[in-house]
């Protein structure tokens, strides 16, 4: 397997690669359009010079295009009959055409260097060839010639290029090395990153990333001692959770077995076989709904329970739920106030809603005390629709508040026990909300009641 390192060199080796063909070919490709033309003009001039010299003075042609050539141009004279020199550093390809030659004698200026044909990897400043030149017509008093000429780079500008190119190999160079050295401050946290989740794989939530990095990576280190502890507190959780439905199930299977082993004994009196019978039927019945509640949590934390979203009309769904409870109601004589315009509206599933209000509703009526009331309230705002439902029973105590919502949390345990309830409706109420893309808050405070508020979507 390559390591981020190496991975690290290899593109570091192609994007240098990469951008010197780009950078090579926009600059021949600007040489071609735009340096070209001006570059043949400039000779062209250059030419002229060297035609007014030597038709100013004929005799002295050879020693002066000798001289010329030693400043830095190659040069070739030829009359189109035979007679050809060649001065300065020869030609690397004579390719010049014939035709090329007669143009010139007959009196025309030879663009060879405007017209050098367009090569990507070709580039035509550098390109010795006898047809990338210009040529101007030289008349002497003996005859006429063709001279063509084009500057000598490796004469003119060869250190110049050797230490430009020396520049350009240093400073590759040196970028490769400076650029792995620092990736190593890259690469190390992340490699600790990497033994990190080797760790966390085997269980091991205790893991601590020291780093003072404020960037990516640093965040990255945070970020990940978070989720170490939140898998922590969920694994913490799964084995609290595990404890406790066996502890839920054990219980009432405890009961059961005991109760069953004495009625199957045959002297007992017909009262007490009723009531072990009848705790063995509650037990059985507390068992039955620990098992629907445990199925249907399971379900809406796996996210099985396929919503089916319609817009509810908020008042009329709640008088449902109250319905259901009305003897409870009526046997605690407790005051229910519904204050729910009927405009306001929810959106969201009909059946699960009806459990929220249901195991809200039916907490606060099993836990005030007779002659109280209870409030429901809802209004309708931008987005959202709020719905407040407080009691005023004797309040919950602030140590209780943030576990509220925890599966099997009990504020009072044995009265809870003794009830036949499970301990998993609000963790339920609560699914139920955030699958409905809303929030559930509680406040109480001993002596001033409990206030639930839920906000739902409209749409």
């Amino acid at each position: 397997m390559k390591s981020l390192y190496y991975r690290v060199f290899l593109i570091t080796l192609a994007v240098i690669f990469v951008s010197s063909m780009l950078g090579f070919l926009a600059s021949n490709s600007y040489y071609h359009i735009k340096l070209k033309p001006y570059n043949d003009g400039k000779l062209i001039s250059i030419a002229e010079q060297m035609k007014s010299f030597i038709e100013s003075d004929p005799a002295d042609m050879e020693r002066y295009l000798r001289n010329a050539a030693s400043l830095g141009y190659e040069i070739y004279v030829t009359d189109g009959q035979g007679d050809s020199h060649f001065y300065g550093k020869s030609f690397r390809e004579r390719d010049l055409d014939k035709e090329d030659i007669q143009l010139v004698l007959g009196g025309d200026i030879y663009h060879g260097v405007a017209k050098f044909p367009n090569k990507p990897f070709i580039t035509g400043f550098f390109e010795n060839s006898l047809s990338n030149t210009v040529g101007v017509l030289v008349r002497t008093s003996a005859k006429s010639y063709a001279l063509f000429m084009r500057p000598d780079v490796l004469l003119q500008f060869g250190e110049l290029r050797t230490f430009f190119a020396l520049i350009g190999l240093l400073t590759i160079v040196i970028s490769i090395l400076l650029f792995l050295i620092s990736t190593r401050y890259i690469v190390k946290p992340i490699t600790r990153l990497t033994e990190a989740t080797k760790r966390l794989a085997q269980g091991n939530y205790n893991l601590r990333l020291t780093t003072g990095r404020r960037d990516e990576i640093g965040q990255l280190a945070e970020h990940f001692m978070t989720m170490s502890q939140e898998l922590e507190r969920v694994d913490l959780a799964r084995q609290q959770f595990v404890s406790n439905v066996s502890h839920e199930i054990q219980s009432p299977l405890t009961s059961i077995q005991g109760f069953a082993k004495v009625l199957a004994q045959g002297d007992l009196a017909q009262e007490e076989r009723q009531q072990y019978a009848s705790i063995v039927e509650a037990e059985s019945r507390h068992l039955s709904m620990l098992s629907k509640q445990l199925l249907l949590l399971s379900t809406l934390e796996q996210g099985e329970e396929a919503l089916n979203k319609k817009p509810i009309i908020l008042r009329g769904h709640i008088r449902q739920a109250v319905e259901m409870l009305q003897w409870q109601l009526e046997e605690k004589q407790l005051l229910l106030k519904l204050s729910i315009p009927e405009s306001v509206s929810v959106h969201g599933d009909e059946v699960l809603l009806m459990q929220v209000w249901t195991n809200l509703l039916s907490n606060a009526v099993n836990h005030i005390p007779p002659g109280r009331s209870i409030e429901v309230a809802a209004e309708a705002l931008q987005a959202h629709t709020r719905i407040v439902i407080s009691d005023t029973g004797e309040g919950i105590a602030p140590e209780h508040l943030p576990f509220l919502f925890d599966r099997f949390y009990r504020v009072d345990r044995a009265r809870e026990r003794a009830s036949g309830r499970t301990g998993l409706g609000l963790a339920i109420v609560k699914k139920i909300v955030q699958l409905h893309e809303g929030t559930i808050e509680v406040s109480s405070a001993p002596g001033t009641g409990t206030s639930f508020t839920i906000t739902l979507p409209k749409l």
